[in-house]
């Protein structure tokens, strides 16, 4: 399988550079920190619960691309596909602190776990309250009786938006982290791959695939599925994720639902809207009504060529922190 091309300067500048592209195309809406991949929102509130954000980069628009109102405060970024240090989040969590506590929402990953961990004892000593939320919605990776064992997707996505909401108006870390487990604990996903991405550095593939083969159930960078198979059509692909997204809280009729449908980095529009076609007359068919919808790129993984599916069960506090107007980067919701 051929490397694929990269529009890039020196590859070992390339988050570095990317990094200061976003920040450019916020206009002045966030600011890093110098020497770190930190990056804050410069017209925060004077007082209110802080939400940060964080995990590798490579995923782009998330999680640098998710600040902003009603969303995230500030977001810690490492290298591609790397947690970014305990020094980072450190400082991000300074910027963004405003005496009211610092929530913490990033995948579940052994790398983020620790330093996430690691930053949380380092600002404890410095006075700053932490809670943290660790998104667990891959469906694919362990049952719901193991949910410490799954993966953070595209669900992130939910989470930050709840997140986000709940602390713009609650005023204390208590109630925001209330709210954003709940966010967490209601979200499921699935992702298939049907062609791998590639590092920036090295232009190595993330994993390797047969041209006539997916990977249902692969992860954001590549981690081993549940299935490989031989490609097949939309309808069929998306009814083998759907199953066991819809088996999991489970989701049964008469819920209400929020929907995400994410392209992992080259899958088009065009077939992203063939495949919300399938979800939508497999939610109706079970008698679940959606109450949003959202289509797009959010947690992408280079040029990986795939998509993801996410649901989050939605009850009336859920619904009203999902409405909030929203605008980000990588994120806006009117």
């Amino acid at each position: 399988m051929k490397k694929p091309k990269k529009i890039l300067n020196d590859p070992r500048r390339a988050t570095a550079e990317m990094m200061e592209g976003l920040i450019l195309a916020y206009d002045g809406r966030v600011a890093q920190v110098e020497g770190h991949g930190a990056l804050y929102r410069t017209d925060m509130p004077q007082t209110k619960v802080a939400l940060l954000v964080g995990g590798g980069s490579g995923h782009e628009p998330i999680f640098g691309g998710f600040i902003g109102k009603n969303l995230a405060d500030g977001a810690a970024c490492g290298e591609v596909f790397t947690s970014p240090s305990p020094q980072t989040i450190c400082e991000a969590a300074r910027a963004i602190h405003r005496g009211k506590g610092v929530v913490f929402v990033y995948g579940n990953y052994s790398g983020d776990t620790m330093n996430f961990d690691m930053a949380a004892e380092m600002l404890a000593e410095e006075g700053i309250d932490t809670r943290t939320i660790r998104v667990r919605d891959d469906v694919a990776v362990a049952s719901r009786a193991q949910v410490d064992d799954r993966r953070g997707i595209a669900g992130d996505v939910f989470v930050i938006k709840i997140a986000g909401g709940a602390a713009a108006e609650l005023d204390d870390l208590n109630e925001v982290e209330r709210v954003t487990r709940k966010a967490e604990a209601n979200t499921c996903s699935m992702g298939v791959a049907v062609a791998p991405g590639s590092l920036p550095e090295s232009g190595q593939l993330t994993f390797e695939l047969g041209d006539d083969e997916i990977e249902i159930g692969m992860g954001a960078h590549g981690e081993k599925g549940v299935k490989r198979q031989k490609m097949a059509p939309a309808d069929e692909i998306t009814d083998q994720m759907m199953a066991p997204i819809l088996a999991d809280l489970p989701f049964s009729q008469g819920d209400e639902v929020a929907l995400l449908i994410n392209n992992l980095g080259a899958t088009t529009m065009f077939e992203l809207l063939i495949v919300n076609r399938r979800v939508r007359q497999v939610l109706a068919s079970e008698g679940i009504k959606v109450h949003r919808s959202f289509v797009g790129s959010w947690l992408t993984s280079q040029e990986m060529a795939g998509f993801s599916i996410s649901l989050m069960k939605l009850d009336s506090e859920l619904k009203h922190y999902l409405d909030l107007p929203s605008a980000s980067f990588g994120f806006t919701s009117l």
